[in-house]
């Protein structure tokens, strides 16, 4: 009896169709999962039970619904490649799972994931690839992880302005993708209403400030009253019961104290004018400005701002909550990996 070639590669339609399973795991969230997620938490302090709940939440309902997903494959004319090339992704750990889109955009596109994760976000995105390959073995041809990044035909690579330097040394002669330090940026005209400043205040906090997706930099008209923006982020106070955002808070007054620097607070974040974008854990800066039309144009050519959060651009609220289209950097990576032949 003649035996049957085995299949040994999964369609677009199977690999999306893996995609939604997974998504629905997420919502199921069952006793497996909630191991698995406090597993990471006792891993990295910074990845609270509620951060990483969000972070699924959004993956699940924002990446991993069968019509996004098809719709976003259909935008590209993704077909199977005429050859599958390995792609060594390097995964940022400032948050929960922050990698996973671009593993998401290897894994529809036909080629395969070689993952190395960061050592501060390890559990989460391994327990993953071990379920979706239990589910179908096959997966196997499409996604690892791996310590070390060898022989690949492309580099992902996200890390910080140092780490930069490295990866473009090490995988310059490679096609990549190497991102650097982002931070996003409000515009307020002074007229927010209690709701919006209070999505403001998520667009600040959430995550512990720690995302590139995260507000650091407010830039308000003259005059503006900071009172009501001071109020609604009060909803995260209890970051102030968390000991490492606590320190973190304390050391930055310190420093303003100690330099003789403005500021004002509300007990759990500093806000205090300075002309950086990035601010650290816990401190949100501020600069004033004349010319709202100027300003965000200027801001729009500005390499180091991943969103701008403003009436007519990303609005008040939603800078957490990226949808499959929104690349990191700009970079449009499933084109990036179109372009592999």
């Amino acid at each position: 009896m003649q035996r049957k070639n085995k299949k040994v590669v999964m369609n677009i339609n199977e690999r999306i169709d893996l995609m939604v399973k997974l998504g629905e795991y997420f919502v199921a969230n069952n006793e497996e999962l909630q191991v698995v997620k406090r597993s990471a938490a006792y891993q990295n302090a910074w990845f609270s039970i509620e951060f990483i709940d969000l972070a699924l939440k959004n993956i699940a309902e924002k990446f991993l619904q069968k019509d996004l997903l098809q719709q976003w494959a259909e935008q590209y004319a993704l077909s199977e490649p005429s050859q599958q090339k390995k792609i060594g992704i390097i995964m940022a750990g400032n948050i929960p799972l922050v990698g996973f889109h671009d593993f998401l955009c290897v894994f529809t596109s036909g080629h395969k994931a070689i993952i190395k994760p960061s050592s501060k976000d390890e559990v989460l995105i391994k327990h993953i690839i071990t379920t979706l390959t239990e589910w179908n073995n096959e997966v196997a041809n499409y996604a690892l992880i791996a310590e070390n990044l060898k022989d690949c035909d492309a580099y992902i690579a996200t890390g910080s302005n140092n780490s930069s330097r490295y990866f473009e040394y090490y995988f310059s002669k490679y096609p990549n993708i190497i991102r650097r330090n982002r931070t996003s940026v409000a515009v307020l005209k002074g007229n927010e209403t209690a709701e919006e400043l209070s999505l403001l205040a998520d667009d600040i906090q959430l995550y512990y400030g720690m995302g590139c997706r995260n507000v650091t930099k407010l830039f308000v008209p003259e005059g503006y009253d900071f009172i009501a923006l001071l109020d609604a982020l009060r909803k995260y106070n209890h970051f102030a019961d968390f000991h490492k955002y606590k320190n973190n808070y304390d050391y930055q007054l310190a420093l303003l104290i100690m330099n003789h620097k403005f500021y004002m607070t509300n007990d759990s974040i500093i806000i205090t004018e300075n002309d950086s974008v990035f601010a650290p854990v816990s401190q949100v800066n501020f600069n004033y400005y004349n010319d709202s039309k100027t300003l965000v144009e200027g801001l729009k050519n500005n390499q180091l701002i991943q969103c701008i959060v403003a009436n007519g651009y990303t609005e008040f609220g939603l800078s957490q909550y990226p949808s499959l289209a929104d690349y990191a950097d700009g970079i449009d990576t499933m084109q990036f990996l179109k372009t592999l032949v």
